[in-house]
Parts: structure tokens; sequence; C-alpha cells
């Protein structure tokens, strides 16, 4: 699957959405691009199987943010969780829809996935422009069988406010005093070097054209592309590839249940099999909906999406949420999200 196809995925969708006549109910939603892969395949099944679309902008959290709290579409969604007393202020309800992981992907020639490993601080290092060459010796130490070159390092990160930024930074602020107190978390920040790019899809694209470059996407991403991923040293000092088991094992620490407002954050978990740089993607609606209908069919739409999507979600190595999560997730929607009649939009 390419970025030209996922694009296809869902604007299609939107485009036979509209041809559908009156008796179809415009689905929109902006935001984060970690999910995009699924959210695209989960947009092309459902509407085969229903009639209705989803028209989805990948445009960043921020974006998705800002378009939310701005009443612009339906749903917003973000890597970045949102605090509970943000979602209170704006009055919004959020909650998860898979667990993934943000990867380091790299372009060196005749490294293949999963050839190379770096622990935190040498990432950290690395992402600040303080390790500037491949054959540095913090990396020949982690990689003493690699045939590293002298080449010179081109960082790439994202230049738009990004949840996927969000749970990178986080990570990188809990492995490294120096990246914590010169840069910090946040789903954009000053970054110290490198070139900017838009999403995961112009960060996969800028790392696959450039060479010596090192970037950071989400997971399906680098598959999808066949890009070359780097395995990490996680917090219990074991080397990990990313894969859907290394995801599940850290998102198993979650503890939903005692999460006001489903606020988790994945990034460094122990567990010797744990993936260091997961984390769960949100959606993000109104209480009180502007347009119910669409609001209506959106929640439909996850709900599908957690009782006939974790096929797909796994085919991307993506981790879908155990029942447990999802029944606490609808008991939410029967609570919090209300038509103008003060009734639940979806019990």
């Amino acid at each position: 699957m390419t970025f030209t196809y996922l694009r296809t995925a869902v604007v299609a969708a939107a485009m036979s959405l509209a041809a559908g006549g009156a008796s179809a109910v415009d689905i929109s939603g902006a935001g984060a691009t970690f999910p995009y892969p699924i959210y695209a395949k989960w947009a092309d099944t459902y509407k085969k199987e229903t009639g209705n679309g989803l028209n989805y902008q990948s445009i960043g959290s921020g974006g998705g943010i800002k378009q939310i709290k701005a009443k612009t579409v339906t749903f917003g969604a973000s890597d970045m969780p949102l605090k509970p007393e943000e979602l209170q202020e704006a009055g919004l309800v959020q909650f998860p829809t898979v667990t993934g992981g943000a990867v380091p992907v790299v372009n060196l020639e005749g490294i293949k996935p999963g050839e190379l490993v770096l622990d935190g601080p040498t990432l950290a290092k690395i992402f600040l422009g303080e390790i500037k060459t491949w054959d540095d010796p913090a990396i020949k130490k982690l990689n003493p069988k690699a045939k590293l070159p002298s080449q010179a390092i081109v960082v790439v990160h994202r230049a738009d406010g990004s949840g996927t930024t969000f749970l990178w930074t986080d990570y990188l602020s809990k492995v490294s005093p120096d990246w914590k107190s010169k840069v910090g978390a946040n789903s954009a920040v000053e970054w110290p070097a490198g070139i900017g790019a838009k999403g995961n899809e112009g960060v996969a694209n800028n790392v696959t054209q450039t060479g010596g470059a090192i970037g950071y996407v989400e997971y399906a991403y680098a598959k999808q592309n066949k890009m070359s991923y780097v395995d990490m040293i996680n917090k219990d000092g074991k080397s990990v590839a990313p894969d859907s088991e290394s995801f599940k094992a850290a998102a198993a620490n979650a503890d939903w249940a005692h999460s006001p407002g489903f606020y988790q954050i994945l990034t460094d978990q122990p567990g010797a099999k744990s993936w260091p740089i997961a984390g769960a993607t949100f959606i993000l609606m109104h209480k009180a909906p502007q347009d119910p209908a669409a609001a209506s069919e959106a929640l439909k739409f996850f709900s599908w999406a957690y009782e006939k999507g974790d096929k797909a979600a796994a085919e991307l190595d993506y981790v879908p949420l155990p029942d447990a999560v999802v029944a606490l997730i609808k008991k939410t929607w029967a609570a919090e999200i209300k038509g103008a009649d003060g009734k639940p939009l979806q019990n």
C-alpha cells in the first residue's frame, strides 16, 4: 500500500459519499497522520458495507485539535492526548482507537531494516545535533558489526503540530536530561537540528530521498514503503524490533479504567519486549455536537471499527484495543455525547 493509495482511499470514500444521495451522512474528521493508514482502510471497507463514507484529512494532530475546537469537523484526531481539564474547558470527549509505535527510519546504503540498533540517549544526541556522523563512536559501540560510513547525519523531523512528535519528544525527554531541559516534549518544538517535513508521509519521503537521513514515522509508513527502520534498546535494556508484539507489550501497561478522559502516555514502558516509543491514538468529539446526525454516524463508524476492524488494524501492525476497553469507551459515549434532547446519540 503506497501513500497514493492511502490518500485515494479516503478521497474516494468522500467522493462516493457525495454521490450517494441525500440519505448519506457526511462524516468529516481531521488530524493525526499516525493512524491515517488504518482510518483509510476502515473508511474504504465501511463505505462498501454501509454506503456511508468518511472524509478524513490527514493534517497532523495539532490541526485536528484546532479543527474540532473550531467545530469545523465531526471529530478531531490526535496522538497527543488532551488532559482532562482541557477536555472539560472545550466540551470534548476523548477516546482511543488503536495503539501503534513511532520508529526511527534511516537511509544508509547497505543497511537493511533492523540491522542498526540505537538507545535513547544516543538517539537524543543525534536529534540534538551533537552526534553528526554515522561512524560516531557512540553509534559504533552499539553496532560493532555494522559497516557505518563517515557520512553526515541529516535529521528529518515534523514541521507541523504532530502527535507523533509528541510521542518522540516525550520519549527523548524521559531518557535524556539534556533533551528535557533544552527542547522538552510537545506536539511542536524548537528543533535544534535538521529539516522539517509535513506529516508522517512527508518525513518518510524526505528520508527516502536523502542519503544519510534519519527521521521518525509511524511504523505502518516504514513497513509499507520498505524503509530501513532501527531497533531500539528499551527501558529494560533489551534490544527490540518494532512490530505488533512489541507495541502490544508496551500497550499492556495502560490502565484505561483509572484514566480520566482516557489520558495515557505509553512511552518508555517497562517490560523486556516493550517498544519504547509506543502510544495510543485518540478521537475528540463534542459532548453536544452541532450536527447530531453526523456525530451519531461517526460513533456508528467507530463502533463498527472496534467490532470488525481489528484484523485490518493488526495487518498494518496497529494494536486493537481489548474488549473491556471498548466497553468502557461505549459507556463513555452513552454518558457524555448527547443530542439537543439530552438523550445519548449512541447507546
